[in-house]
């Protein structure tokens, strides 16, 4: 399963990878400094506030994600099949339905917020800033989710350089107006939402535009032919198989919000310093999930390639390459936060009593990313081939089977802030149980058919 022996394949797969680590690194970065642009202001509570908040934003973000998944494994294999047309309605489809549902949460937003903050719970301050950041970035929900669309179509065509640029201009934009508005205007939390709200419409705007300028004739020809467009958006089968891609997508993410969302609510009722503190412990597990997701998206896009010629051989090979790296760049972070991860504390926070109870949580980071890179890679795999239905299951099974019982468990034998160790414990347990699913699954389902076949 591991004997690798295509360097062209290796190569072709760095290439497209280590943009994507670049621009994806940029992400949770973005979340670090936001989260240290708040942590420097005087009180643990306007941390704790911005984190509720962005979760309550995020959450669906993440949700949608299926978004981006689906349109990088179409387009993948529409790119395969060098169909343009067929690619070009990829893209359109998926913008529709990301600008609708971000409509449907602009008009709904009232009880939406009113809703989430009644389940997060935390102190009255904390409240107050989360529900001052979540109605600012609400409005920017069709503008976020049009993002997840372009972002993964560029992906699946192998345009990882497009896309790093976009994703760095982006968070460039949006640092910048992070200092100029909390420290400039003194907007606090406030600012931090509007300097995020107007990069992702600038965002949106700078995807389209290249889009559009790489792709002027096939967009052009193809709008030009708007009865035919608007029929092949509309057609039957192609909708119901898109949606039943998505459905299965969403139930997976799904999941995977509920972990993260438990993670932040029940740190938010252990208190002001134990939500600080694990909003800075979950960017640092962003920068790890983002960066082995550079390995993955170029899986992604390598795979349904690969798929859409119908090459199972150039698949296999392509997942073994990919495994041998993601495994490597897994020990980088971990020796990462072995090293330097008291120092990355300090430069996020000075708040003493937050930053005293996050290194206590630093071995999880330490830890995670050996233990979930399988898990990120087999999701890239898997989306690739367009399988969505094993990654359902596989997240049922780590959510419902490991991370709930495991914590119930833990934290009946903890005190109430070491419960916090509960979660975390939970959590690695799940990202494991995530890799070892999809990785029995591809070895005796996917491997196992290829075998049978032949």
């Amino acid at each position: 399963m591991f004997k690798v022996n295509n360097l062209d394949q290796h190569k072709q797969l760095l290439l497209l990878a280590l943009p994507m680590i670049l621009s994806n690194i940029t992400v949770p970065l973005l979340g670090l400094v936001d989260t240290a642009v708040i942590g420097h202001l005087s009180h643990a509570y306007f941390l704790g506030g911005s984190t509720i908040g962005a979760m309550i934003i995020t959450s669906i973000t993440w949700l949608c994600g299926f978004l981006r998944m689906s349109t990088t494994g179409l387009s993948a294999q529409a790119f395969g099949l060098n169909d343009i047309d067929k690619n070009l309605l990829v893209l359109f489809r998926g913008l529709i339905v990301a600008f609708s549902i971000g409509l449907i949460f602009v008009i709904f937003q009232s009880p939406f917020i009113n809703g989430t903050l009644n389940l997060a719970g935390g102190s009255e301050q904390v409240q107050l800033y989360a529900r001052q950041y979540s109605e600012i970035r609400i409005w920017g929900f069709p503008a976020s989710l049009g993002n997840l669309v372009i972002l993964g179509w560029l992906i699946g065509n192998h345009q990882t350089k497009a896309v790093m640029w976009l994703l760095m201009i982006t968070n460039l934009i949006n640092v910048v107006l992070d200092l100029v508005f909390v420290f400039g205007f003194h907007w606090q939390v406030q600012g931090v939402a509007f300097a995020t709200l107007i990069a992702e419409y600038c965002g949106m705007l700078m995807g389209l535009a290249i889009i559009f300028s790489r792709y002027k004739e096939p967009v052009k020809t193809l709008l030009l032919k708007s009865r035919v467009l608007f029929f092949s958006l509309i057609e039957r089968s192609s909708l119901l198989s898109y949606f039943k891609l998505n459905r299965d997508i969403l139930i997976r993410t799904l999941c995977l919000e509920i972990c993260f969302i438990f993670i932040t609510f029940q740190g938010a009722r252990l208190g002001d310093n134990v939500i600080a503190a694990n909003a800075i412990l979950m960017n640092f597990l962003l920068l790890i999930s983002f960066g082995l997701d550079g390995i993955a998206n170029a899986t992604e896009a390598m795979v349904g390639k690969a798929h859409g010629e119908g090459n199972r051989i150039k698949v296999r090979n392509t997942v073994n390459i990919a495994l041998l790296w993601t495994g490597a760049f897994s020990v980088l972070y971990s020796l990462l936060f072995a090293f330097a991860g008291e120092f990355l504390l300090t430069l996020i926070s000075d708040i003493p009593s937050v930053v005293n109870f996050a290194k206590d949580y630093l071995i999880w980071m330490v830890l995670l990313p050996v233990i979930s890179c399988w898990c990120y890679l087999f999701d890239g795999v898997y989306i690739g081939l367009m399988q969505a239905k094993a990654m359902r299951n596989s997240m049922i099974i780590a959510t419902f089977f490991c991370f709930f019982p495991l914590w119930w468990l833990l934290q009946n034998y903890l005190s109430a802030i070491n419960g916090n160790h509960a979660l975390w414990a939970a959590f690695s347990l799940f990202m494991l149980t995530r890799g070892i699913t999809l990785g029995w699954h591809y070895k005796h389902k996917i491997i196992g058919l290829d075998r049978v076949s032949s």
